[in-house]
């Protein structure tokens, strides 16, 4: 049975991700998705025979419910659990349904990290960016990958809140022990509205993928 994200059409870079991962892991290798939301990644990594472990704390997005989407349209949408049983993938994920900075992870036994957005949300904004990053990093072994596509500041506001960040910022994080492979920005671009905007809007994105070089 094919599902379908409530986030399938909002621009990524994560193609990007996927091609480094089929270049420089194993077919079968560990893949930790942090802010695993409804399994727009979650379920291609999967599907594609990774092991996956989704971290996502939010209950709409684990267990699904009625949601309002643009056009004043009401729907049921499925969470990550039945989405995964629903296309018989739950045997490849592991979810753990935590906050991501104080959850019991495996650390330093990843092949690889990839995250989406997750960190602007105010509801992160209580710990440093630096944080997040960092315990990011230390899920992955040495060799391993690390991916964050991520918002950068668009609206006056966003200057000063340091979620919202860009390339060259966040590659001050990874020295040393780190090797930046990629960073993409975009210009300004117009999305059109999705869960939780029901109007375009404005945004611009960034991306920086990571290799482990050593500890």
């Amino acid at each position: 049975m094919q599902t379908q994200s409530l986030w399938e059409h909002t621009l990524t870079f994560f193609p990007q991700f996927l091609a480094a991962l089929k270049e420089r892991t194993s077919p079968d290798a560990t893949v930790a998705v942090v802010g695993a939301s409804d399994g727009k990644f979650v379920l291609p990594l999967a599907a594609a025979g990774y092991r996956v472990i989704a971290i996502e704390r939010d209950p709409f997005a684990l267990h699904g419910g009625e949601v309002s989407l643009p056009g004043d349209t009401r729907a049921q949408a499925p969470g990550l659990i039945d989405r995964l049983k629903a296309e018989e993938l739950h045997d490849r994920v592991q979810v753990i349904g935590e906050d991501f900075l104080t959850a019991e992870l495996p650390e330093g036994h990843c092949d690889a990290v990839w995250t989406s957005c997750s960190w602007h949300y105010s509801a992160n904004h209580h710990s440093p960016l630096a944080a997040f990053v960092r315990r990011m990093q230390t899920l992955v072994r040495e060799g391993g990958l690390f991916g964050a596509e991520f918002m950068m500041p668009v609206e006056e506001r966003h200057q000063f809140i340091e979620h919202y960040t860009s390339p060259e910022r966040l590659a001050r994080h990874f020295t040393p022990g780190w090797d930046v492979l990629l960073t993409v920005r975009t210009n300004q671009f117009i999305e059109r509205p999705h869960l939780g905007q029901p109007h375009d809007h404005t945004h611009r994105m960034g991306l920086l993928i990571a290799a482990h070089t050593a500890r």
